[in-house]
């Protein structure tokens, strides 16, 4: 007997059809869905300073079409839409469902939103210390919350911030009675929950072999069929388009991926041990997860308004396109001094688009008093001038600084219906594991794993692109980003692991140069993962790469040429 998690949501914008496509689609357990990225939050932000809802109105929109239908079906949802007003999510599908002329019985989770309360402002990956004020602080919450409403009889679950994983986590937790000790099946959830919580990329969707994926345009969403012990079978509805493989579901385990040791609230996930292999078509079994106890601290999403930015794009074409770079800053600078501004980011790209991008406290000055200045330039620059965009206003941003709570400082609480569970029913599902199986490492993040001391042999190389051969995806870790790569054979693997170590990968992609990078292996999964640190500056929302979340690393370190031995190129 297996519980089978949908998922219908992998960030806050996703396809709207994807709850009821899941829901009509064959027999599923869980409906769950994830609209909570880093940036969604500051995004929600944004809209409750204007009035608007702190949730995600589209979950509600998605919510109309599958209610119903859920209810009838015995299939409980799970979403953390509530963002930053749980309570007034489930206030707006309760009212959605009188209107439905429906009854269910909706459960929220709060506790996470430790806005105002005195907190180390200490950055966990840079050590810097904040001296803004937060606009936000959200704890990442796991899934015993969860566990606790649907075992109190929710039919809806509305959290605000929690773990991705802690989607499958819960339910896990309800379906199956895991203990606080229950190490592996919970770090088993937890791989499963991070597999499925990004929607198509489990299906094929952003897929680096994406030639191999048929009917990509129809692409069906992921389920995890979960079992007792957390192995679980990552599948998708019969006849979806998209493809569920060792290597799409390998693409996804590596992304947004740190150290191997992946630390949650219920448990410690050790991604250095997990097994894949095939159980039939569109079907992957995941077994062999080992867990070790979590940590006694909690990470918190922390959000501050660090000012205002603009920027403006200059298309540069034919001949002496670095001259003409030149040529364009020198005209600008000469009309507003690059001095004036708090930061500048100037980046030349290999196409030609000269991007230039200021901050500053003073929204004026990054605002019109800057692009005007651009556009001012326009018949006395470069030949060709031309810009992207019109002179324009700036724009606010904010910050995402990640910093540490001990675990014993959060209290989550859980309603249904308006009506909080007695703390003892919440506590006896959030008691914190006291050991368990395996060795616990101290986490140390200026350690990574060391390079192999083997060399590639060079003697008889053919010249290739490394994306003939290996995989990618990539994305981002608050201001840092994460490239995993890996491979389909050992042989192929052998050679990548002793030829891309972080100085191969400096020199293919030089722009990563200043950067620290950590390199981890995962050998079962054939794949390699690199942390660059602070290559995304001080996060999405304030990063001025035309790249903020690192989605193209991957494809561009792909593009890149290697020397090979010609019995790998196949």
């Amino acid at each position: 007997m297996t519980l089978r998690i949908a998922n219908c949501s992998g960030f806050y914008g996703d396809r709207l059809s994807a709850a009821r496509e899941m829901v009509e689609g064959g027999p599923i357990d869980v409906l769950t869905g994830d609209w909570l990225a880093e940036l969604t939050m500051l995004i929600l932000a944004g809209n409750r300073l204007k009035g608007r809802p702190g949730y995600a109105p589209t979950f509600l929109r998605q919510l109309e079409d599958v209610l119903g239908p859920c209810l009838d079906k015995s299939i409980k949802i799970v979403a953390n839409a509530g963002g930053l007003d749980p309570a007034g999510c489930a206030e707006a599908v309760h009212d959605l469902a009188t209107r439905l002329g429906l009854s269910p019985t909706i459960a929220h989770i709060t506790g996470d939103d430790l806005t105002g309360h005195p907190l180390d402002l200490t950055n966990a990956d840079t050590g810097e210390r904040l001296a803004a004020t937060p606009l936000t602080a959200n704890a990442y919450l796991g899934g015993r919350p969860i566990a606790a409403a649907l075992s109190a009889g929710a039919d809806v679950v509305v959290t605000g911030r929690v773990t991705d994983a802690a989607l499958v986590t819960g339910p896990g937790i309800w379906r199956y009675g895991w203990g606080p000790d229950d190490l592996d099946p919970l770090a088993g959830s937890v791989v499963a929950g991070h597999i499925i919580e990004c929607g198509c990329q489990a299906t094929g969707g952003n897929y680096a072999f994406f030639q191999d994926v048929p009917d990509l345009a129809h692409c069906g969403f992921p389920l995890a069929e979960l079992r007792a012990d957390g192995s679980a079978v990552i599948t998708k509805h019969p006849g979806t388009g998209g493809l569920v493989s060792v290597g799409t579901v390998t693409a996804q385990l590596v992304y947004e991926l740190g150290s191997p040791r992946y630390l949650g609230p219920d448990v410690v996930a050790r991604f250095d041990t997990i097994r894949l292999s095939s159980d039939g078509p569109d079907r992957v079994l995941v077994s062999g997860v080992r867990g070790e106890p979590p940590p006694d601290t909690l990470k918190v999403a922390v959000n501050y308004l660090a000012g205002y930015r603009n920027t403006m794009t200059l298309v540069l074409t034919g001949l002496d396109v670095e001259a003409k770079a030149r040529a364009a800053e020198e005209a600008l600078w000469a009309r507003i001094p690059r001095e004036s501004f708090d930061e500048v980011d100037v980046t030349l790209t290999d196409s030609g688009l000269l991007r230039i991008t200021v901050m500053d406290a003073d929204p004026h000055r990054a605002g019109r008093a800057f692009s005007s200045a651009v556009v001012e330039t326009g018949l006395a620059s470069y030949p060709g001038f031309y810009a992207l965009t019109p002179p324009g206003s700036a724009s606010p941003y904010g910050v995402y600084w990640p910093v540490l709570v001990p675990a014993s400082e959060v209290r989550p609480r859980v309603f249904i219906n308006g009506k909080e569970l007695p703390p003892s029913a919440v506590e006896a599902h959030a008691a914190h594991a006291s050991g368990g199986t395996g060795t616990v490492e101290t986490p140390d993040p200026t350690r990574a794993p060391s390079p192999p001391g083997t060399t590639p042999d060079t003697r008889s190389t053919v010249r290739v692109p490394l994306g003939r051969v290996a995989g990618a995806r990539s994305g981002d870790k608050g201001g840092n980003a994460n490239l995993g790569v890996w491979t389909d054979t050992q042989e192929r693997y052998d050679w990548l692991a002793a030829y891309l170590t972080p100085e191969a990968l400096r020199s293919l992609l030089p722009a990563l140069a200043p950067h620290r990078i950590d390199r981890y292996e995962l050998p079962n999964l054939k794949a390699l993962n690199f942390v660059i640190h602070g290559l995304l500056g001080r996060g999405v929302a304030a990063s001025p790469r035309m790249d903020p979340q690192a989605k193209a690393l991957g494809e561009e370190l792909r593009a890149r040429e290697v020397d090979l031995p010609p019995h790998l190129r196949g």
